[in-house]
């Protein structure tokens, strides 16, 4: 853990390994293929391929990464999209990253690199071989401790389903702008009423409390306790161990840890987002435990309306949320 969406040259990556979108018989393609074998040096890395090939459609091989910063190079054989066996495709796609891990473990890897696995000149489409991806890889991170990176050149290259995206933006279009404005007249509301002695400041500007259930307000309510006591808490009122926590919120084990038991530490926003996530709170909730470590949920702020927007849907899928979060530019939770 965790599973992060870059926007970087996968030949750059100072990782443990890094994943090439491979013909079965790992011969040196173009795109993205033909750079890593540039970057390696062509010449020793099709020799080792030649030790190795031909894979299975859906299987992967290892080579070392020669001229790369990273060590290794795996070779994953997707298939190429056929619209009439969409099942086959789906199951050799998943098996190519599935395979790809296994060996990155066996390996001793810490770290591995993804492209988007047959959605360039094989034809997949963009949206379907996310999703492929995100399941694959967030089953096997359930399982193994990895830190998982899916590369892209840019954010035209990665593609969300349209439907998730036309739901995210209604609640953006909404909350975001919609709320944002509003909060602007309701502000101007408060200072004429001011002026002519209508309100007093302090009432006029409280914000209103959402109800909380009540055995959680009790735990969120106690500013003394460090947030590490709050969180262990609320770990145990929802039935999750903290395994299940760390790798649902996409941390770190050692930032995890951190939190945990280092004592006055208070971990940053995101962070606690993705906690919330992992924990599966409701908004009310989520807005306490954020108070609770001295921040808030702001509709100024699109990553907030995102992360809400989820959270309001009951949709707790931390990889879901970053891929949508990366395709607003925004930052991801966890890491």
């Amino acid at each position: 853990m965790p599973f992060l969406i870059v926007r970087q040259d996968i030949t750059k990556m100072r990782v443990d390994a890094i994943v090439n979108a491979a013909n079965p018989a790992l011969q040196m393609g173009g795109g993205v293929c033909g750079a890593i074998f540039r970057a390696a040096g062509a010449a020793r890395l099709q020799a080792a391929c030649d030790q190795v090939a031909p894979i299975p459609v859906g299987g992967a091989a290892i080579t070392p990464g020669f001229g790369l910063p990273a060590r290794f190079v795996i070779h994953a054989a997707g298939p190429v999209y056929d619209p009439g066996d969409r099942a086959r495709c789906r199951r050799q796609l998943r098996s190519a990253y599935l395979e790809s891990l296994k060996l990155a473990t066996a390996q001793g890897c810490a770290s591995v690199a993804f492209p988007l696995i047959s959605s360039g000149i094989y034809g997949y489409p963009k949206d379907e071989a996310l999703e492929v991806a995100r399941q694959a890889i967030g089953a096997y991170l359930e399982e193994h401790d990895l830190t998982v990176y899916l590369a892209v050149f840019d954010r035209a290259s990665f593609l969300l389903s349209q439907s998730l995206l036309g739901e995210v933006e209604r609640y953006i279009d909404q909350h975001y702008v919609d709320r944002h404005l509003s909060h602007r007249r309701e502000l101007l509301d408060v200072e004429r009423a001011m002026l002519q002695g209508e309100v007093c400041a302090d009432a006029a500007l409280r914000p209103a409390q959402a109800a909380v259930p009540e055995g959680l307000d009790r735990l969120l309510d106690r500013l003394d306790e460090p947030f590490s006591q709050t969180l262990l808490k609320l770990i145990d009122a929802k039935g999750k161990t903290d395994v299940e926590v760390y790798k649902r919120a996409n941390l770190d084990r050692k930032l995890f840890s951190k939190i945990r038991t280092v004592p006055g530490y208070t971990p940053k926003k995101s962070t606690i987002l993705a906690l919330a996530v992992a924990l599966e709170l409701t908004l009310p909730e989520t807005d306490q435990l954020l108070e609770r470590a001295g921040y808030a949920l702001s509709h100024a702020s699109k990553f907030d309306v995102i992360v809400e927007y989820f959270i309001v849907s009951g949709n707790y899928d931390v990889f879901q949320i970053n891929e949508t979060l990366f395709a607003y530019d925004q930052p991801l939770l966890g890491a």
